[in-house]
């Protein structure tokens, strides 16, 4: 798919062309649309699937300059919508910045969201407050992270290749202690590693900047009617608890489940569960 300011995106359909329900899987920052490949598998046969890697990211072009932010990606939303999905129902699901990029899409185009979704899946994300992470950290070890990112947005911004070096097997005891939570498999934690190594340097640190701006509170009120859930792990280091209770407040009719032992990658510590929420939307 080609976006209108030329950005050739990669998408990927499955289900039957004429269903009624068309499931748009939404992925998050660093990630691709493979990290929904678990959930994909377990979603009901008669809908119709849309996956697509963000600009940046996965087989995707790389976000031209100033494109990287979080409103960019809500109007790929709505092209990707407008020409693959142009008529029928909507259950939109959104991982980590995929979540954000479905409440940017609220912010900005009120009318599709009224009149075409009707449900909504939040896994693992956030609303705003995204440039005060802690990852979790004691204190002292927390008031480092923003210098740490700072140093890390430098490296990635000055990254001529387009893509990041690294072995995912050297790399993979960061992602796990990152983005996992407990008894994590280490196909999972290799895949999610390889994905981000095919992630455009330039490009995620300019996303990485847009979401420090991320204050999306008051477009959560465009879906206060739809069918909604919010999911999160109690060991999520980047969208933490917190965070996914905030989003809970603003939706009072929205399910709110919280999952013990797992971190950031529901997608893939609670792939079963995730499917049968949206599956639940859908019907």
């Amino acid at each position: 798919m080609l976006t209108s300011d030329g950005t050739a995106l990669h998408v990927r359909e499955s289900g039957p062309s004429t269903a009624e329900v068309t499931v748009v899987l939404v992925h998050g920052w660093t990630q691709d649309n493979t990290c929904w490949e678990p959930v994909a598998d377990l979603l009901s046969g008669d809908v119709r699937v849309l996956r697509y890697d963000h600009r940046g990211h996965g087989a995707s072009a790389p976000a031209a300059p100033g494109t990287a932010t979080i409103a960019q990606l809500a109007d790929d939303l709505a092209e990707l919508i407008d020409e693959r999905a142009p008529a029928g129902r909507l259950v939109l699901a959104g991982h980590s910045m995929g979540g954000m990029t479905i409440m940017a899409l609220a912010e900005r185009y009120p009318e599709l969201v009224a009149e075409r979704v009707v449900g909504s899946a939040f896994v693992a994300t956030s609303s705003g407050q995204m440039d005060r992470l802690t990852l979790g950290l004691p204190d002292l070890a927390a008031r480092r992270v923003p210098q740490v990112e700072s140093a890390l947005q430098v490296l990635l911004e000055k990254r001529r290749k387009d893509t990041l070096p690294g072995n995912p097997r050297l790399l993979s005891p960061a992602t796990r202690w990152l983005v996992f939570g407990k008894r994590a498999r280490q196909a999972d934690v290799l895949e999610v590693t390889r994905q981000a190594l095919r992630a455009h340097p330039v490009s995620i640190a300019g996303f990485r900047e847009s979401m420090r701006g991320h204050d999306r509170r008051v477009a959560l009120a465009a879906l206060r009617d739809k069918a909604t859930v919010v999911l999160v792990g109690d060991r999520d280091r980047l969208c933490p608890v917190e965070h996914a209770q905030v989003i809970a407040d603003q939706l009072p009719n929205a399910e709110y489940v919280l999952y013990p032992g797992a971190g950031h990658m529901l997608t893939y510590e609670r792939c079963r569960e995730v499917a049968g929420h949206i599956n639940d939307l859908i019907t």
